[in-house]
């Protein structure tokens, strides 16, 4: 299959003025100008002749596809087709939406996510006897927009046994092993449904010029069988979904435990990483820091591995080809996991550990003594610029927990990329939305003007840095012999070529075409 895209711009560092560009096999053929693409074949008759389709972009935008850093695909699915409670205001109103979902449920449980009790008129999430008498008695499932917490129903404790473990509160609220109960017991989902649910978050994804994802699944999270199921959907071609790279979440303490995670998964894991918790979250004060949060004195948060767990699992992956990665927010996680990594080098060398390019995700409190040692070893920095968008500032969330002053260092994108940090962009869906450019944006204008990054830095970093992550040198820039893997963009009131201008303001360009190896996986023409 030959299609030729001409009459655009091109953004490729081949040929920084491209107007035209050339896939073939799927990859990219050539890139330049119209007329060059037309000499290149030979003239105008060997071209047409030679080429199945041509796209006239009329001026568009053709670039790299967008790599997602940090998904949760079927819970994105789940978030898609549930009970979306990102605009509720208050209790009232999240009351009302479950018992619409009752209604038209006929006895299914209702999944739902995103409350913010900081949003709600209330102050807070609706009780376990308020989510009773809505759903007429049924299970609830209600996570908070972080997903580190969440509200259920009788029904679901008792299905659960939730009130059995740590996090458990009489109120119907639940964190830590609570919560991961509460969950599991909910996502027990028959393979068709399980199917129509990733096929939904995925095409979602497609639709906004994200071609890669990378799944951080977890035992915690989902089972096994959702991440098997999840990498061989996207692997059949006739489906024309995004990619997926695959992480899975589980601690390991030597060589022979990782081997066999990976023999069970097969050469398709990425590695021992993404949600594997060294700590929590800050919305669900669960998070793990050195002094008390702001607004609940005596209490730090949860930390969940210490640094010679940390240190274990870094040489069992690194020993047997792997990454590793955790899930990490607080400055306190972020000392065990700093101390695990540098542990982790006394045993088997600095330089394999850089050559291994473990990663770390969210690392949102980070000072410059980790920023130094993360750096120095080689560990990718995977983060999420829609949660400083969301939470940052004097007056957002991040405040209103830990103080104003501890808000103002947290994600700070400028500090890590100038010590040599290699930075990857996500949005954690579903806990914000799969929105590419929105996370650009949000680099550009964060919060801490220090910590701002150029609009190309943060493009970079959510193409062909993200590629990186996973240890794939090569990908996401558009240069003949590549992976004709892009997204084609058209913009209102800013000039296709320059990136400063498509990021300056609302609304984000619109996503035309996405290519994922010269295969479409999104066309809205």
């Amino acid at each position: 299959m030959r299609t030729l895209l001409r009459g655009g711009v091109v953004r490729s560092p081949h040929d920084p003025a491209a107007t035209a560009l050339l896939v073939d096999d799927g990859t990219v053929a050539f890139v330049g100008s119209d007329d060059a693409a037309l000499a290149h074949a030979g003239g105008a008759d060997a071209f047409v002749a030679g080429v199945d389709e041509v796209v006239d972009l009329e001026g568009a935008l053709v670039a790299p596809a967008f790599v997602d850093s940090h998904v949760h695909t079927t819970e994105t699915g789940l978030l898609l087709d549930g009970v979306d409670l990102h605009d509720a205001r208050s209790v009232t109103e999240i009351l009302a939406r479950v018992e619409a979902a009752s209604r038209r449920g006929g006895g299914r449980p209702i999944l739902g996510q995103g409350w913010d009790e900081r949003s709600l008129a209330e102050g807070r999430p609706p009780t376990r006897a308020e989510l009773d008498r809505a759903s007429a008695g049924g299970v609830v499932y209600l996570a908070r927009v972080d997903v580190h917490s969440a509200v259920i129903s009788s029904a679901l404790v008792a299905a659960s046994g939730a009130d059995a473990h740590d996090g458990w509160s009489a109120d119907g609220r639940v964190e830590r092993d609570a919560h991961h109960a509460a969950r599991d017991t909910t996502r027990a989902l028959p393979a068709g449904r399980r199917r129509d649910l990733q096929l939904l978050a995925l095409r979602s994804a497609a639709a906004r010029g994200i071609a890669t994802v990378h799944e951080a699944a977890a035992p915690h999270i989902g089972p096994e069988d959702d991440l098997r199921a999840l990498v061989a959907l996207t692997a059949d071609p006739e489906q024309r979904l995004p990619e997926v790279v695959a992480y899975w979440g589980e601690l390991v303490a030597d060589a022979e435990a990782a081997t066999a995670l990976r023999d069970r998964f097969g050469p398709w894991l990425a590695g021992l990483a993404g949600d594997l918790c060294a700590d929590g979250s800050v919305g669900s004060r669960t998070a793990a820091y050195r002094a008390d949060y702001a607004d609940c004195a005596g209490h730090r948060g949860h930390g969940y591995l210490s640094g010679a767990q940390v240190r274990d699992h870094v040489v069992a992956c690194t020993r047997v080809g792997l990454q590793a990665g955790f899930h990490v927010i607080g400055d306190a996680g972020t000392d065990a996991v700093v101390e695990g990594l540098t542990l982790a080098a006394e045993v088997v060398g600095t330089p394999a550990l850089q050559a291994a390019r473990h990663r770390l995700e969210h690392v949102e409190t980070v000072d410059a003594a980790a920023i130094a040692v993360l750096a120095d070893l080689g560990v990718t920095a995977s983060v999420q610029p829609a949660f400083d968008a969301l939470w940052g500032g004097t007056d957002g969330l991040y405040a209103a927990r830990l103080g104003a002053a501890r808000a103002l260092t947290m994600n700070p994108f400028a500090a890590l990329a100038a010590a040599g940090v290699p930075l990857a962009l996500g949005s954690d869906s579903p806990v914000t939305p799969f929105d590419p450019w929105g996370a650009v944006r949000a680099c550009v204008h964060h919060h801490v003007e220090a910590q701002r990054l150029p609009a190309d830095v943060a493009f970079a970093a959510h193409t062909e840095g993200a590629h990186r992550a996973a240890r794939r040198d090569g990908e996401g820039v558009l240069v003949p012999g590549a992976p004709a893997t892009l997204a084609v963009w058209t913009a209102s009131g800013a000039g296709a070529g320059d990136m400063a201008d498509l990021v300056a303001g609302a609304p984000s360009p619109a996503c035309v075409l996405t290519m994922r190896a010269g295969r479409v996986i999104h066309d809205a023409r």
